[in-house]
């Protein structure tokens, strides 16, 4: 199995664009990446990764998807600890406390967290946020 993989719930296709190219960033830097979707993966398949870049659009009053998604990380939450992790998605509306709320309950977790802040991009990913993705993606892969 690939070390890496990229796990990503999305609704209008923002944050599965931004899934696609951090696959993309992580195969350029020369690493085994899958792109996976939630439902279709558990959280014992998730955890049998070395990596793991997570990816959930903000929805409602700036949470994580309350129906697939976060009985998903709920799970994996506690299988976190130690693991590199990477959070990444995209957010019409806001300020990005989705994203805080999820970045704090990572570090809680004891994950070994990429990029403190993770990575948002507001609404359609234009070509300057597909690259943001696919540098986070490089990043990702030799962290």
């Amino acid at each position: 199995m690939s070390k890496i993989a990229v796990i990503y719930w999305s609704q209008t296709g923002n944050t599965e664009m931004m899934a696609n190219a951090i696959a993309e960033g992580i195969r350029e830097a020369g690493a085994e990446c899958d792109v996976l979707t939630v439902p279709a993966v558990s959280a014992d398949q998730a955890a049998e990764y070395e990596k793991l870049a997570l990816g959930c659009p903000a929805m409602g009053a700036e949470v994580l998807e309350e129906m697939d998604f976060e009985p998903f990380f709920t799970e994996l939450e506690r299988r976190l600890s130690g693991r590199p992790v990477a959070l990444f998605g995209s957010y019409g509306w806001g300020d990005g406390q989705w994203m805080r709320d999820w970045v704090q309950r990572t570090q809680d977790a004891n994950a070994n967290l990429y990029q403190d802040e993770g990575l948002m991009i507001n609404e359609t990913p234009d070509e300057d946020g597909l690259e943001q993705c696919r540098e986070f993606g490089r990043g990702f892969a030799k962290y």
